[in-house]
C-alpha cells in the first residue's frame, strides 16, 4: 500500500501521486475528483444519531459501471441499480447509499422503499429516479425507513459540496472501526500539454467479506473521461486484483458492490495508467477492509508463486488463506506451519511436494520435502507480526497470485453472535 504522497511511474511514463491511509488516522482525507459533490445526513436509521446516508452527485451526467454481489439473495437497491444503469446505458446523476438498514430480504415492499429513497432524492437533484443508482448496508430482513430518508432528502440534496470524501466515508460505515478512502493523481502529458487527474475511491466493509465481494460497498471515482465500455474494463479488472482476492469471514452477502463513476471534466488520460490507478486505489481499499475486518488482531497474505497457471495459484492461495485452522494459528501467533502444508496440500491443485517451498516472514520452513532448520525464536517471532506473509512456491511454472485475510479471533465471534442484539 501507498503512502501519503508517494510518487511512482506508470507504464507510459506519467507520474502517479498516491495518496492513501493505511491503517490509522489522521492522514487528510483525500478530495473527490473535479465534478463530483457530496453530502452525509443523520436520518434516523441508525439508533444512535450518526450519519446514516450518503450522497454522491455529479455536477452533470456522469458515466458510471458498477459490479454486484453474485448470491442469489439480493437486496431490493442491488435490482433496482442493475436496472437503472441498463436503462440509463451507463449515464447516471447520482449514488446514494444508506447505512443502518440492508433492505434485503424485504419483498416487494422493499423494493417500493429503495423506489421512493431514489424518487425523493431525484426530485430534490432535479433529474430522473433511473438516474439514481442506490444502494444499502446493514441488517437484513428489515424494512427500509423510508419516511426518514424522504424526510431528510432536501437538506441532504442542498449539503453537497466538493470536496472531501471523508463524510461520504463514515456515513456509510456499519461496524466499521474506521472510514477508509485512497487516492492517485495522475500526471502526464498531452499534445504538449500537462494534464492530470484524479481517482479517489472509497469503501466500507468489515465483516461478511468474501471474494465476489460481501456486505461491502465501494466507489471508485475519477475525473477522467472514460466511456461506458472503457469504464466497466477498468473496474473488472481492478476488482478482480483486489476485492477478489480477500476475505474475512468466507460469507458473501446480499447487497455488496462496487461502483465506478467518472465525470469527465479532467479529459482524456492513458488507459494503461488510468487502469493502474484503479487497481492501485482497489487494492489500497481492499486490503483497509481486511484489516478492519471484525476482531482483526493480525492480517494474512499468501503468495503463491511457481504455479502452472494463474489459477492454480489462486487456488491454492485462497485455500490457505482461508484454512480455519491457519487462520487461528495466526491468531495465536503459533509458529504451526504443518496447518499450511496441509490446507496447501488439499486445494485440489497437482503438485510434486518433494519440490515445494514455503516460507513464512522470509524465514524457510519447508524445502524439497522436508523442514529446514529454522530457529524457533525467529519462527515464532514472524508468526506475530502485524501481518503474517506466507510464501510458497510451487516450482512447476511462472504464474503467481496474492490473497489477503486475517486471523480467526474470539472477538469477531462476539461480535456475530450480538450483531441484532
Amino acid at each position: 500500500m501507498s503512502g501519503p504522497q508517494a510518487l511512482s511511474t506508470a507504464a507510459s511514463g506519467a507520474v502517479t501521486e498516491s495518496v492513501a491511509v493505511p491503517t490509522a488516522l489522521p492522514h487528510a482525507p483525500p478530495h473527490w475528483p473535479l465534478g463530483f459533490r457530496a453530502a452525509s445526513i443523520a436520518c434516523g436509521i441508525k439508533m444512535a444519531g450518526t450519519p446514516d446516508l450518503a450522497l454522491l452527485a455529479g455536477e452533470r451526467d456522469l458515466t458510471a459501471a458498477a459490479v454486484f454481489t453474485r448470491n442469489l439473495i439480493v437486496a431490493a437497491p442491488i435490482t433496482r441499480s442493475r436496472d437503472c444503469l441498463a436503462e440509463r446505458e451507463g449515464k447516471v446523476r447520482a449514488l446514494l447509499v444508506n447505512s443502518g438498514c440492508a433492505n434485503a430480504a424485504t419483498g416487494p415492499e422493499g423494493v417500493q422503499r429503495a423506489q421512493r429513497s431514489a424518487e425523493c432524492v431525484a426530485q430534490a437533484l432535479g433529474c430522473t429516479a433511473n438516474a439514481v443508482l442506490s444502494n444499502s448496508t446493514g441488517v437484513i430482513g428489515v424494512q427500509l425507513p423510508v419516511e426518514r430518508i424522504e424526510a431528510s432528502a432536501p437538506a441532504l440534496v442542498k449539503s453537497l459540496q466538493a470536496g472531501t470524501c471523508e463524510p461520504f466515508a463514515r456515513a456509510i460505515m456499519t461496524t466499521d472501526t474506521r472510514p477508509k478512502w485512497s487516492s492517485r493523481v495522475l500526471r502526464f502529458r498531452q499534445g504538449g500539454v500537462e494534464r492530470s487527474c484524479r481517482v479517489t475511491g472509497v469503501a466500507k466493509g468489515a465483516g461478511m467479506i468474501h471474494p465476489q465481494m460481501a456486505t461491502m460497498i465501494a466507489v471508485i471515482t475519477t475525473d477522467a473521461d472514460v466511456s461506458v465500455d472503457a469504464l466497466d474494463r477498468l473496474l473488472r479488472a481492478a476488482v478482480e486484483r483486489s476485492f477478489h482476492r480477500i476475505s474475512v469471514d468466507g460469507d458473501t452477502s446480499t447487497n455488496d458492490s462496487v461502483f465506478a463513476l467518472a465525470s469527465g471534466c479532467a479529459g482524456q488520460a492513458p488507459e494503461a495508467d488510468l487502469a493502474e490507478a484503479f487497481t492501485s486505489v482497489a487494492q489500497d481499499l481492499a486490503q483497509m477492509v481486511v484489516r478492519d475486518g471484525e476482531g482483526f488482531e493480525r492480517g494474512i497474505e499468501v503468495q503463491v508463486r511457481g504455479a502452472r497457471t494463474e489459477a492454480d495459484a489462486l487456488t491454492v492461495a485462497r485455500t490457505v488463506a482461508m484454512s480455519l485452522l491457519v487462520r487461528t494459528a495466526v491468531t495465536g501467533g503459533d509458529p504451526n506451519w504443518g496447518r499450511i502444508l496441509a490446507a496447501t496440500g488439499r486445494s485440489g491443485i497437482a503438485f510434486d511436494p518433494a519440490r515445494i517451498e514455503l516460507r513464512v516472514g522470509g524465514l524457510p520452513l519447508f524445502d524439497c520435502g522436508a523442514p529446514a532448520a529454522t530457529d524457533r525464536a525467529a519462527l515464532r517471532e514472524a508468526f506475530m507480526q502485524d501481518t503474517v506473509r506466507i510464501c510458497i512456491d510451487l516450482r512447476q511454472g511462472d504464474f503467481a497470485d496474492t490473497f489477503w485475510s486475517c486471523g480467526l479471533t474470539s472477538r469477531y465471534v462476539e461480535l456475530n453472535a450480538d450483531y441484532t442484539t
